[in-house]
């Protein structure tokens, strides 16, 4: 059986995660608030930010940044997006 959360970004029941994302609150915050699909579409928007950018995750500040973009794409708030970058057409 699935498990569904009230996703905070799509504002509607969806699938929700397996497992926390990470440790600690803020993985488990994830967990029970942002559906399976929206981490998802954060993952490759942060895949994207990372490589457009040239971010270094070694870096605190590069984490720092992805932190608070994670959080403002996962409320459904406007972000950063990678420059130059076109969805594909349906």
């Amino acid at each position: 059986m699935t498990r569904t959360v009230f996703c905070k970004r799509y504002q509607q029941e969806l699938e929700g995660l397996m497992a926390p994302p990470y440790p600690g609150p803020k993985g488990q915050e994830i967990y029970e608030n942002v559906s399976k699909k929206a981490w998802e579409e954060w993952q490759a928007q942060q895949t994207m930010l990372i490589n457009e950018k040239q971010l270094s995750l070694i870096d605190p500040e590069a984490r720092k940044y992805l932190q608070q973009e994670m959080d403002k794409f996962l409320a459904g708030e406007e972000h950063d997006k990678a420059e130059g970058y076109v969805p594909p057409s349906e």
